[in-house]
């Protein structure tokens, strides 16, 4: 039995990254194991053994269980930590499900897939769906019409769906997205990324 969390991800992923700074910034006692996807260490008898997907995220808990796909770690670790990245009542605890469930469906797809294969994969734009970045901007400007009115996506203050959102929209410009066109989604990065002492990805 182990007895301490450990996540295994990759840190060009922002779904494995979207866990570890929920742990970070819950004070979670918590070891970080990185794994590169695109060297095949997801793919190890050692890991399938862990994950039989192989797949990360993946997080095994201090009880020994394991537990996989980011926003599902994320909620677990809030959860046992009193729910404070919930917002502050059941509607709000609803809403921030509702982007996390909006999230996986109508934005990373698009926004992170065309990252990962132009920046990681060097695919040309030929290979790529041409209704990713449409798609991708849809998402873009549906967040850019709440941040507009609001400093944070839910409620007043740092819930998982600003976690969650931030990951792969701060590195939107690496697929091909560009976020000059969204004052208020930049406005918001960076209150996030303060937020969670993040070092702004201008400056890495």
């Amino acid at each position: 039995m182990s007895e301490e969390l450990k996540l295994y991800g990759d840190p060009i992923s922002g779904n494995c990254l979207k866990t570890k700074w929920t742990a970070d910034y819950l004070g979670l006692n918590y070891e970080w194991i990185p794994l590169e996807i695109l060297t095949g260490a997801t793919r190890t008898d050692e890991f399938l053994k862990i994950n039989p997907f192989g797949q990360v995220p993946t997080a095994v808990l201090p009880d020994g269980s394991v537990l996989t796909q980011s926003n599902a770690i994320a909620v677990n670790l809030a959860e046992a930590s009193g729910g404070e990245l919930f917002g502050a009542d059941d509607y709000e605890r609803a809403q921030v499900f509702q982007w996390l469930f909006w999230e996986q469906n109508s934005h990373e797809p698009y926004i992170a897939g065309r990252r990962f294969r132009l920046a990681y994969k060097k695919q040309p734009e030929t290979e790529i769906d041409v209704e990713w970045l449409p798609r991708g901007h849809a998402a873009l400007e549906r967040m850019e019409g709440v941040l507009t009115e609001n400093d944070f996506l839910v409620g007043n203050g740092l819930t998982l769906a600003d976690i969650s959102l931030v990951a792969y929209t701060r590195v939107a410009g690496e697929g091909g997205f560009d976020l000059g066109k969204y004052p208020a989604i930049r406005a918001w990065i960076g209150r996030v990324e303060k937020t969670l002492d993040l070092q702004p990805i201008g400056d890495a």
